[in-house]
């Protein structure tokens, strides 16, 4: 099976502007010119990682692990730590990554992915480019479009998926969301498909209905393939900064989210909270949003997130 990892670092780059703009500018100001690194410096960048949206309890431990490693540097420079700085930024990610679902494709036909995530955030268009990335990859792909209460949904939703030449399954406005799931399913059963990716809908002021909605897709699924769903994705909009970090402890409590994917991030200096998120929550983000079109949904690599950060 040919596998795919839509990447392209200069779009990286390019959509982190205003984040960068907001941490790694600031950071390299602060050093910059110092022939020693005191503690001082320290608490001023640890400061600016708080107000970059990485939050205190991530910007302490970053801090923390960066004045350690200046203990066996030769050299306290502005060099030495700006190098350790990028490296720790790296080390917070990679502590939260872990298998994924291109490693387990092959076990598992279809592979099963629940989409969740506030109305807003750009869950829809989400799943389009994903289906998009996994069709360039040589997989066939199933949309079910369970968000029935939005007939904007529907729509929407069946746009994305003639942009991506997939198969959408859906049914009139108001219809029983698991009952879309479970046709998805069958279908792609059927059809012997690669990808199903279940949209749901995303009324969190209503979160006890919105939850036990969840619940119910995912019993009606197992009732099709005994282990669906192999990933519950969480989608945030970067914009929103620490309210998208509210919103994934809110849906932590009512359903296991296996994997983040962050939206909007070229229009916002907010990406640190990406580091927040993986800290806090141990959940790794999957994929990324630096643009609008159907190639701007990229596969998150922590190296290359951090190397973007730091490279103008």
């Amino acid at each position: 099976m040919k596998l795919f990892k839509n990447l392209n670092f200069d779009k990286l780059k390019s959509g982190l502007n205003k984040t960068r703009e907001k941490l790694v500018d600031r950071i390299s100001e602060t050093v910059s010119g110092k022939a020693k690194i005191d503690d001082a410096t320290l608490d001023d960048l640890e400061e600016i990682l708080i107000t970059s949206d990485i939050g205190l309890d991530t910007a302490e431990d970053i801090i923390e692990r960066t004045r350690k490693s200046l203990r066996n540097e030769p050299e306290r420079n502005s060099e030495t730590v700006l190098r350790i700085i990028k490296q720790e930024l790296i080390n917070v990610l990679k502590e939260h990554s872990f298998e994924t679902e291109y490693e387990k494709l092959e076990k598992y036909q279809p592979f099963v992915i629940l989409i969740v995530g506030v109305n807003g955030a750009g869950k829809t268009t989400t799943i389009g480019k994903l289906a998009h990335n996994y069709k360039r990859a040589g997989l066939k792909v199933v949309i079910g479009s369970a968000d029935t209460f939005r007939a904007a949904a529907n729509e929407q939703l069946e746009v994305w998926a003639n942009r991506a030449g997939v198969e959408l399954i859906q049914r009139e406005s108001g219809a029983d969301p698991s009952s879309v799931a479970f046709d998805t399913l069958s279908s792609a059963k059927e059809t012997n498909a690669d990808i199903v990716l279940i949209d749901t809908a995303g009324r969190l002021h209503t979160k006890h209905n919105l939850m036990e909605e969840l619940k119910k897709i995912k019993r009606v699924m197992s009732k099709v393939l005994d282990y669906a769903p192999n990933e519950i994705f969480l989608v945030l909009d970067g914009n929103t900064g620490q309210n998208a970090l509210l919103q994934a402890k809110e849906f932590t409590k009512y359903t296991e989210i296996s994997g983040l994917i962050i939206t909007k991030l070229d229009g916002t200096a907010k990406g640190g909270v990406i580091f927040q998120a993986c800290s806090e929550q141990n959940v790794p983000v999957r994929y990324i949003g630096v643009g609008e079109g159907i190639e701007d949904l990229q596969s998150f690599e922590p190296d290359k997130f951090v190397d973007a950060l730091f490279t103008k």
